[in-house]
């Protein structure tokens, strides 16, 4: 199985190291040719450098033939716009975009794209932690 993993950060680097540990075929996009490092000196797998918009190299990465795109860049609008080109122009069978604000999340997941939005689990779990010490005081 091969992915493509856009966005090299914390988030995007933890993401490919597990899917490589999974055995997946993983190739990672970042803009930043540093962030290489957050992969560890033996990253056996590819690694490019230049914006996941980039059609030329989204090719280069291999999306005709993945069967998996993860977006995490640190951008909302670059990972909408990257999500939908993997999923609407090459077909990508499955992709999953990080979108922080809520709102943004909530329209695009109604137009099917797969969104993780952290912000609203972290608003979820902040309010239920407060409400649940809340009620052990009732």
């Amino acid at each position: 199985m091969k992915v493509i993993v856009v966005g090299c950060g914390r988030v995007g680097s933890a993401v490919a190291l597990e899917l490589r540990q999974a055995g997946w075929d993983v190739c990672v996009i970042d803009e930043r040719e540093d962030a290489l490092g957050r992969l560890g000196d033996d990253w056996p797998g590819e690694f490019f450098v230049g914006h996941g918009i980039d059609l030329q190299l989204l090719r280069a990465a291999g999306i005709e033939d993945a069967d998996a795109v993860v977006v995490t860049t640190d951008g909302d609008n670059s990972n909408i716009v990257i999500g939908q080109v993997a999923q609407k122009l090459f077909d990508v069978p499955s992709v999953v975009v990080r979108v922080l604000d809520p709102a943004r999340a909530d329209f695009y997941t109604a137009r099917g794209l797969n969104v993780v939005c952290p912000t609203s689990g972290a608003i979820r779990a902040l309010t239920g932690a407060v409400r649940a010490y809340e009620g052990a005081l009732g």
